[in-house]
């Protein structure tokens, strides 16, 4: 099973310029996720990130792959945001960083499911230049109420 764009807004909140999941590419319900997002000069980080050589900040490739995690939990539990509820990170442990990412690389999201303890849910989760990696990090986020 795929999802395009459309489905993606219907789930996640997120929207321009902080959206950055373009496509899932495959989903299996509970268990794992792959999703893409393509990478452009014209995200507006790239402007001072950096002026002489643009990458695309490690953080916001942490982002990306929460973004495509949350797609894989709502998905998995046939939920999504509302206006009186957040996904929020509450914890990132190992996260390396072992390729820049550019404008026109076109970056691989995967997330896994390891477990869900007290609402607290955990993914391995791994981004991806064609073969190479370019960050992983086991991802930790839950779902709370605001007022």
């Amino acid at each position: 099973m795929n999802m395009d764009i459309h489905r993606i807004l219907e789930l996640l909140p997120h929207r321009y310029p902080f959206l950055l999941v373009d496509r899932v590419l495959s989903i299996v319900p509970n268990e794992r996720i792959v999703a893409l997002k393509n990478v452009t000069i014209n995200e507006p980080y790239f402007t001072g990130h950096f002026p002489h050589r643009p990458v695309m900040p490690g953080v916001l490739m942490l982002e990306a792959l929460a973004q495509t995690a949350a797609l894989l939990t709502f998905e998995s539990q046939g939920t999504q945001i509302d206006d009186k509820s957040v996904y929020y990170f509450v914890g990132i442990d190992k996260a390396r960083f072992k390729r820049p990412v550019e404008p026109g690389d076109q970056l691989i999201l995967e997330a896994s499911f390891q477990r869900v303890k007290s609402g607290i849910y955990k993914y391995d989760v791994l981004a991806k230049v064609g073969d190479e990696v370019a960050a992983q990090a086991e991802l930790m986020c839950t779902m709370r109420s605001i007022a």
